[in-house]
């Protein structure tokens, strides 16, 4: 199989090019064109051929893959991510794999488990509850981000403190645990909210935008017009 990322890093594109019965999985909706040679095929990230997806169902609501197979000789798939920023690639390998965000995930090869988990003590995270995905096994995987990538490698016992909606992926090997930013005052006041504390050795990856503030900073300019609307 190979890819290309086009058009990074504001505007990604990830560009798929399969050979006859190859294939790649993405996540549903993310597809922007395909040759007719492919045939997709829609399943719940649950058990499947490609292993024990462990599935965690939040509010009833599931959790939808597209496997995009070349069916009738080689083919292209080309995959997108709702948010306006970068692709990564991370490679995943039996003693390395990788924590990322559920709506980080754009598509993944075939010897990529994925593990929907559900952490309880990190109810705050992101602003509401938390969906991680634990990426196991061997191949390729393919992460967005709001905004640039932002990488860090950490040493052994190297920690850094990140805040929770700039948080995007980081190594299994790390381990961590989510705080509050500061004090009460500080948790509060300070914009920050909570935080996740990582420490090495692995990788992290941030993302430069926080689509939280986005959304606030919309509602500062739209607001008005939609309340004024409303009367």
């Amino acid at each position: 199989m190979k890819y290309e990322i086009k058009y990074k890093p504001s505007y990604s594109m990830l560009v798929v090019n399969l050979e006859r019965g190859e294939t790649i999985t993405g996540e549903a909706g993310a597809m922007t064109y395909m040759d007719p040679t492919i045939e997709p095929h829609t399943r719940k990230r649950e058990k499947s051929i490609l292993g024990s997806l462990g599935l965690s169902i939040l509010g009833g609501q599931s959790f939808w893959v597209n496997d995009y197979v070349a069916a009738n000789g080689p083919g292209q798939v080309a995959l997108v991510s709702a948010p306006i920023g970068d692709m990564e690639t991370l490679e995943v390998k039996p003693n390395q794999g990788y924590i990322i965000q559920k709506s980080a995930y754009v598509a993944s090869t075939q010897n990529v488990d994925l593990d929907v988990k559900w952490e309880g003590f990190t109810k705050g995270l992101f602003g509401q509850g938390l969906f991680m995905i634990r990426a196991t096994g061997d191949g390729i995987l393919f992460i967005n981000t709001f905004g640039a990538v932002d990488k860090h490698t950490l040493a052994p016992g190297q920690t850094l403190i990140v805040d929770n909606f700039h948080l995007v992926a980081f190594s299994s090997t790390c381990s961590y645990k989510v705080t509050k930013f500061g004090g009460l005052k500080e948790t509060f006041l300070g914009g920050e909210g909570f935080v996740t504390q990582i420490t090495g050795p692995g990788d992290i990856y941030i993302q430069t935008k926080n689509i939280k503030e986005f959304v606030e900073w919309l509602w500062v300019l739209l607001g008005p017009k939609v309340k004024s609307n409303a009367r």
